[in-house]
């Protein structure tokens, strides 16, 4: 049986925490955030985390090359796992292109790709409110806000074409209850 493999995308607000805690239970998924990975790497000191933590040092992103060989390797001790939820990665067609050609040879391709699509004032909505609970000034500031939702559109617009194209794109209604929401990605998921 081959591994279930899914892109979760959302935008700030949509509720990607939420519904991917659940999708790993039910699915029996191992979460790979890239953010994560770039920590525990350097936490353990392996070399691809050395990498990473020098380019850090320098203000320097870190390349592709090195976060796709931070996800073989997470892949790679989690065989046994059903499948991976893709959280925060990929962010470019090219590391999607990277992350296809690295699945691809281990047989497990991405299945779908689920984008949590929340209207504007919907997410405005939810993050000021969140702001006033978590005290988290990036959920404060409703021009901050917007902007990180513009961000989040002009970067992952490419992608929504990339998974398209292949015929994994699947835009999710992410406005309801939350038993709604994820009836919706069960379904999707197939």
């Amino acid at each position: 049986m081959s591994k279930l493999n899914l892109v979760l995308f959302g935008p700030p607000g949509a509720g990607k925490g939420t519904q991917s805690a659940f999708l790993i239970e039910r699915y029996g998924l191992v979460h790979l955030s890239t953010g994560d990975l770039l920590r525990a790497e350097i936490k353990a000191e392996t070399e691809l985390g050395l990498t990473a933590k020098e380019l850090m040092d320098r203000g320097d992103l870190v390349p592709d090359s090195v976060v796709i060989g931070m996800i073989r390797n997470k892949i790679d001790a989690h065989h046994e796992a059903k499948g991976f939820i893709f959280d925060g990665f990929p962010r470019t067609e090219a590391q999607a292109q990277a992350l296809d050609e690295m699945l691809n040879s281990k047989s497990e391709p991405i299945r779908a790709m689920l984008a949590l699509e929340v209207p504007e004032q919907e997410l405005v909505k939810r993050l000021l409110g969140r702001g006033a609970t978590s005290g988290r000034a990036d959920d404060s500031n409703e021009s901050i806000i917007r902007n990180r939702i513009r961000e989040y559109e002009s970067k992952t617009a490419p992608l929504k074409h990339y998974y398209s194209a292949q015929g994994k794109f699947k835009g999710i209604d992410g406005v309801g209850t939350l038993p709604e929401i994820t009836e919706r990605l069960v379904k999707a998921i197939g």
